[in-house]
C-alpha cells in the first residue's frame, strides 16, 4: 500500500487571475476550532460577515450573504433565481465570463440576447440602451471586471438606462470587489455576485452576493419554483435571516476566513485599498512598457487588479510561465478563449498587490525575455 507524506506546499507568489495570496491573518483564522453551523457563536459571526459584506459592496441591502460555493455558484444563484423559462435576458459578452452567463441563462430556459464586443473592449450604457430599444429584456447582465481580458466596464450610468426600460441590472463583481469601487446602491445595481479568492485575499469557497429590493420582488413573484434547490434564495435567505432556519451545513472555517478577510479590508479602508491597487497597477504597467511589452486594454478601461499583456511574436508564452513558476516561484496565467496563447494575465489582487512582488516579477520577466531573444 502506498504511504503518503505530510502535505508540504510551497509558498507561491500568486500573480495570476486568482486565487490571490491569502493574508496570514486569514490563514490563522481558519485554524480556530470548529463550531456547529447553528451554534449561537457562529450565528453571531454570520451577522458580522453580512455587515462587513454590505460595507465592501457599499450597500444597505438586507439580503447580502456569502453563497456556500465558489464564485461560479454565486453567479449561478443570481441567474437561476431571476430567470424563468421564456424570460428575455440581455448579456454583455466581451470575454469568457460573459459567455458563461449566456450558458447558464440558456440552461434555465432564458432567451439570451447577446450584446457582443471584441475581447478587451467594454460594454457602454449607450450600447445597452440601443439594444433594449430594439429588444426589451427582463434582465441585463454585465461583467464589471472581465477576468479573461482585464477590461473594466463603466457602471455609473448603467442602472439608470436599464431601469428606464423596466429591466433588472445583474453585475459580475468577481474581480472587482475589494480592489476597485463597487457602489451597489449609488449605481442602482439590482443583484451582484463575487468570489472570495480575488481582491478579498481569502481562499476560494464562498461567493458573496447582494440582492436589492427590485430583484427580491421579482424572486418572490416567480410563477415557478427556483429550479436549483441548493441555490434557491427563497430558502437561503431564511438561513441567513433572523430566523436562521436550517438549509444546509455552511462551510464554517471558510466563514471564519471571510470574516477576517473582510475585517482587514475595513481596517485598511476602501479608498486606501483602491488607491493601493491603482498605484501598484500603474507601477506594473510602466515596468511592462519599459520591457517593451504591450498591455491589451487601453488605460481608460484597464482593470487595476488584472492586466492582460500581449505575448511578443516568437516567444513561447507557456515556457515563460513555466520558468517563472519553477525558477522564481511566481504564478501568472495564460489566456482563455479568444486570448488563448496570445496573452499573459497578471493579477495584483488584495494581499498579492505589493510593490515587492511587482519588482520581483519584472526582474524575473526581464531575464526570461532576454533568454528568449527579446530585449526592450
Amino acid at each position: 500500500m502506498t504511504m503518503y507524506h505530510d502535505l508540504n506546499t510551497p509558498e507561491r507568489i500568486l500573480l495570476g487571475p486568482g486565487p490571490s495570496m491569502v493574508e496570514p491573518r486569514v490563514l490563522r483564522a481558519m485554524a480556530h476550532p470548529l463550531l456547529g453551523h447553528l451554534d449561537p457563536m457562529f450565528i453571531g459571526l454570520m451577522k458580522e460577515v453580512q455587515e462587513l459584506l454590505r460595507y465592501v459592496f457599499q450597500t444597505n441591502n438586507e439580503l447580502t450573504l456569502p453563497i456556500s460555493g465558489t464564485g461560479s455558484a454565486s453567479m449561478e444563484a443570481t441567474v437561476v433565481n431571476l430567470i424563468e423559462s421564456g424570460d428575455e435576458i440581455l448579456i454583455g459578452v466581451n470575454g469568457y465570463f460573459g459567455e458563461r452567463l449566456c450558458d447558464m441563462a440558456s440552461r434555465y430556459g432564458g432567451i439570451v440576447n447577446r450584446l457582443e464586443k471584441p475581447w478587451g473592449e467594454v460594454i457602454t450604457p449607450e450600447e445597452v440602451e440601443k439594444a433594449l430599444q430594439k429588444r426589451p429584456a427582463k434582465i441585463v447582465a454585465v461583467v464589471h471586471a472581465e477576468t479573461s481580458t482585464g477590461a473594466l466596464t463603466p457602471l455609473e450610468d448603467m442602472g439608470r438606462v436599464v431601469h428606464k426600460h423596466g429591466a433588472l441590472l445583474l453585475v459580475d463583481c468577481v474581480t472587482s470587489l475589494g480592489g476597485v469601487p463597487v457602489k451597489i446602491d449609488e449605481w442602482d445595481v439590482d443583484i451582484a455576485y463575487s468570489a472570495t479568492q480575488k481582491c478579498l485575499s481569502c481562499p476560494p469557497g464562498l461567493g458573496p452576493l447582494t440582492v436589492g429590493e427590485r430583484a427580491r420582488e421579482v424572486i418572490r413573484k416567480r410563477k415557478s419554483k427556483v429550479p436549483n434547490w441548493y441555490l434557491d434564495l427563497t430558502m437561503i435567505e431564511h438561513y441567513w435571516g433572523d430566523e436562521r432556519t436550517y438549509h444546509h451545513t455552511a462551510p464554517i472555517t471558510m466563514n471564519f476566513a471571510l470574516r477576517e478577510a473582510l475585517r482587514i479590508v475595513q481596517e485598511e479602508g476602501l479608498e486606501k485599498r483602491f488607491a493601493r491597487h491603482r498605484e501598484n497597477s500603474q507601477m506594473l504597467w510602466q515596468g511592462l512598457e519599459d520591457l517593451g511589452l504591450k498591455c491589451v486594454v487601453p488605460k481608460e478601461h484597464r482593470l487595476p487588479s488584472l492586466t492582460t499583456v500581449a505575448v511578443p511574436e516568437g516567444v513561447d508564452e507557456t515556457a515563460i510561465r513555466k520558468s517563472l513558476l519553477t525558477e522564481y516561484n511566481i504564478e501568472i496565467a495564460g489566456g482563455l478563449g479568444a486570448f488563448k496563447g496570445k496573452v499573459w494575465r497578471i493579477g495584483l489582487m488584495g494581499y498579492s498587490s505589493r510593490k515587492e512582488n511587482i519588482l520581483l516579477f519584472l526582474s524575473a520577466m526581464e531575464k526570461l525575455l532576454k533568454q528568449a531573444g527579446q530585449s526592450p
